[in-house]
């Protein structure tokens, strides 16, 4: 960035956020950490839940020449995004499961040849030769790493994948990295800074303490009760944050018995289901919105009440994140931890039972591929349906010990379980042009299901493409169960290769698998993670132990403000001045 492109002025920056954003004025150190990127800096930005962390990269790169290449681990917050820039008329792509080999290459074409801006990827992309190929004509003028905690083992989100982020340094060294995160503690930061080798970054964080939001806690086994009287209390918009799929469904049928409008949301919905419920919640036809930690990660509604938390979460980084998500407008809300008699001891022993012993993980571990029928040294870069329940009902095990197992193979780098993922229909024409022709003329039902397929999809004949299945329902004017049969036909009669769409739980492997023998977990990094997840465990104990101290001041406290002050309005607090 040299003279012939000088930095814009706060006139230019303050344009382009009213234009793109309708923001009259820049939230508190957003106009600094965009200066610093623009400046070609590297910078760590720790911003706290709703302070406004995407525009931080999205504006500069909308300064810059070139492209923003995104980092970012959740598909479903990669959409949002994408979908959000296009209909402010910015041209942006994203890289996520379910794309074909084909689909890659046409979205890199477009992204290096066009006036894309942003392209997002998951981490487990970047070092596929297929991106790396490309990577030198995407003109890349600076990195967004979303998420970054998930790149330091140390955080409560580790993701190996992350660790490949470094590597890029050596392909685009003139792009800054800015850093992104909502929740970090001092040691995680720096860890932050050496994994992702950033260079003396210029380091922003925001004071935690919200003034407007006002934190309290209750030891209490009639939870159903707490939170109708907490409802009945402050009106508005609520999220009740549970454990269980079980449990978000029986308080949200409770509520409604109330007369209170709530909708239980969870990742055993369908994805139409879930946009639905999500969608009603937003638009405030529904005013309470029961949830596991599924729930909220890009939702941004400003006017949110009250956060209830029916069970305690297993970190204070979840806990201040999740919380986070009342008030935002910056009127009172409310965030009310709830928790029974003897939650508090079962979270004490959660760390032997979290991180199982090496031969209790390779049994369940062979079992697990014994379930895919998936042979040794095979499945990198593979997606597998996994119903947990059926493997969990065939093995005779239980679903928190296989949930257990998924967590040490996620840290070691071997796969990724994923709940909510959506892999299109596909579908491709495996038969001549002659044949198509009088298959046509002997099973007329099955002739206007082909037309339709051929005229709406380009290249059909030449690779497998993704079909919308309720498109083509529209189109041929049946009703989807129909539609679905009729393709049924054709994939049974060899006349098209046919992949249903898939919403089940799939298992994402990085590598091949190992034999169960084979399978190496290191005991060190091990232990340690074990002695860190115990350490946020103690954490989050101390939380619901105060009895003097300001909750707001010891979540500053965890997270490295030492400058913060007592809220005033948390439970501990009113309490004190009482």
């Amino acid at each position: 960035m040299g003279d012939t492109n000088p930095l814009p002025g706060k006139t230019d920056l303050l344009a382009l956020l009213r234009q793109h954003w309708r923001h009259a004025a820049f939230r508190p150190q957003q106009e600094e950490i965009i200066r610093s990127v623009l400046a070609g800096r590297d910078t760590l930005a720790l911003l706290p839940t709703g302070g406004g962390k995407s525009l931080c990269f999205q504006l500069p790169a909308l300064a810059l020449p070139g492209l923003c290449l995104v980092i970012s681990p959740l598909i479903a917050l990669m959409k949002d995004q994408t979908d959000s820039l296009r209909r402010k008329n910015i041209t942006a792509f994203s890289l996520h499961a379910g794309l074909s080999r084909k689909e890659v290459i046409n979205i890199l074409q477009l992204a290096a040849e066009s006036n894309c801006k942003f392209l997002y990827v998951s981490p487990e992309r970047l070092e596929t030769a297929l991106f790396l190929e490309h990577l030198p004509a995407l003109h890349v003028s600076m990195i967004a790493v979303d998420e970054a905690h998930c790149v330091s083992q140390w955080g409560y989100d580790f993701r190996p994948p992350y660790l490949r982020i470094a590597a890029l340094r050596d392909r685009i060294p003139d792009a800054p990295i800015l850093a992104l995160t909502a929740s970090a503690t001092p040691q995680v930061l720096e860890d932050i800074g050496e994994r992702l080798e950033l260079r003396t970054p210029a380091l922003f964080r925001q004071p935690f303490t919200r003034s407007n939001l006002s934190y309290s806690y209750f030891k209490i086994d009639n939870k159903v009760q707490k939170i109708t009287e907490v409802l009945a209390k402050v009106p508005g918009s609520s999220i009740i944050y549970c454990k269980t799929r079980q449990s978000t469904r029986e308080i949200s049928e409770w509520l409604v018995r109330q007369g209170i409008s709530a909708v239980a949301y969870h990742a055993g919905l369908t994805r139409e289901e879930r946009a639905q419920r999500q969608e009603d919640w937003l638009k405030d036809r529904v005013r309470v919105i029961v949830g596991t930690n599924a729930f909220g990660m890009g939702i941004d509604k400003a006017g949110v009440r009250t956060v209830i938390h029916a069970d305690i979460p297993e970190s204070v980084e979840n806990y201040y994140q999740e919380a986070g998500r009342a008030g935002r407008d910056g009127q009172k809300a409310f965030a009310v931890l709830l928790a029974g008699n003897s939650e508090a001891a079962s979270l004490e022993a959660l760390p032997e039972f979290r991180f199982p012993p090496a031969d209790q993980i390779r049994p369940v571990y062979q079992q697990l591929m014994n379930y895919l029928q998936l042979p040794v040294s095979a499945g990198e870069g593979q997606y597998y349906d996994f119903d947990l329940t059926a493997f969990t009902g065939n093995f005779g095990l239980t679903v928190p010990v296989v949930l257990n197992v998924l967590r040490v193979l996620e840290q070691e780098g071997l796969l990724n379980f994923q709940t909510q993922v959506f892999l299109p229909a596909r579908l491709q024409f495996i038969t001549g042009k002659e044949t198509l022709y009088e298959f046509g003329k002997e099973h007329p039902a099955l002739e206007a299901l082909i037309q339709c397929l051929l005229r709406t999809y380009e290249g059909i004949f030449d690779q497998a493409v993704n079909i919308r299945e309720r498109q083509l329902a529209y189109l041929t004017h049946k009703e989807p169960a129909q539609l679905a049969a009729g393709l049924a036909q054709l994939h049974a009669y060899r006349i098209v290769d046919y992949t249903p769409a898939r919403e089940n739980p799939q298992l994402y492997f990085f590598r091949d698998r190992p034999a169960a023998e084979e399978l190496y977990i290191d005991p060190v990094k091990y232990r340690e993670r074990k002695d860190q997840y115990a350490t946020r465990i103690r954490a989050m104990l101390r939380y619901l132990r105060l009895e003097e101290q300001c909750r707001s001041r010891y979540l500053a406290n965890y997270f490295g403000d030492k400058d913060a002050t007592d809220c005033g309005i948390c439970d501990n607090c009113l309490r004190n001045r009482r």
